[in-house]
């Protein structure tokens, strides 16, 4: 008696690769926080140029809010926290919000 221990698999695994979903850092304009402490938390925590936090900023304060940085989930939460902390810890009520893009 013969055993037949060929095995013959005919489909195919199809792996599909999502992109992660960005996040959108978003600052809220409000009227006590100065432009320039926003500024200097643009460089240092979302290290933008000079140049480029101060048209962050303006774009905050002419349009109500502006995009600090997109990031993947944790990075945006983690500088969104900073910046949190950081306003408060300065006496500031500047709000962060973090979005799906």
């Amino acid at each position: 008696m013969s055993v037949d221990t060929d095995v013959v698999i005919d489909e195919k695994i199809e792996t599909v690769v999502k992109e992660p979903i960005q996040y959108r850092v978003v600052f809220l304009n409000d009227d006590r926080t100065p432009m320039d402490f926003v500024v200097d938390v643009l460089v240092k925590i979302f290290r933008h140029s000079q140049e480029t936090a101060e048209k962050v900023t303006l774009a905050i304060h002419n349009d109500g809010a502006g995009t600090a940085g997109i990031y993947s989930f944790e990075v945006a939460e983690q500088k969104g926290t900073e910046t949190t902390e950081l306003a408060r810890a300065n006496g500031f009520p500047l709000r962060v919000k973090i979005e799906a893009e």
